[in-house]
């Protein structure tokens, strides 16, 4: 059975940084790409960035770009999303997310549809 479980979220004033973590089971990482998601209150689900499986790549969105990274461990089956920076505007609930049809070679592969998601962690960026 394929799991993502996020965690690492909570409050932080801006200028903070958190770091996100989403523990796989259920499926060799090695051979995954994984995408980190974020939804706000009221808007749609946005891309945030990808980790490739071939070379462990990263790709960003410009929102993001120089304040996130993104990094894997598949010797403990964990990908990090360290979050510095942030903004008020980052505020959201923070998904993982993969599919073995979709990988990771720019932040445009985003926009595929993902099978396996996770259920979320709150970030919280406020003064």
């Amino acid at each position: 059975q394929v799991k993502l479980v996020e965690s690492g979220g909570g409050s932080v004033q801006p200028g903070g940084s958190l770091t996100l973590s989403c523990a796989v089971s259920g499926f060799t990482l090695d051979y995954y790409s994984i995408g980190w998601f974020r939804q706000a209150p009221g808007k749609e689900r946005e891309g945030v960035g990808c980790v490739s499986n071939i070379d462990s790549s990263t790709h960003y969105v410009d929102s993001v770009k120089g304040r996130f990274t993104i990094s894997r461990d598949d010797a403990k089956n964990t990908v990090y999303l360290q979050m510095n920076s942030l903004k008020p505007e980052d505020t959201a609930v923070y998904y993982c997310a993969t599919d073995p049809k979709v990988g990771c070679y720019e932040s445009s592969d985003l926009r595929f549809e993902f099978h396996y998601w996770g259920q979320g962690t709150q970030v919280t960026v406020s003064s």
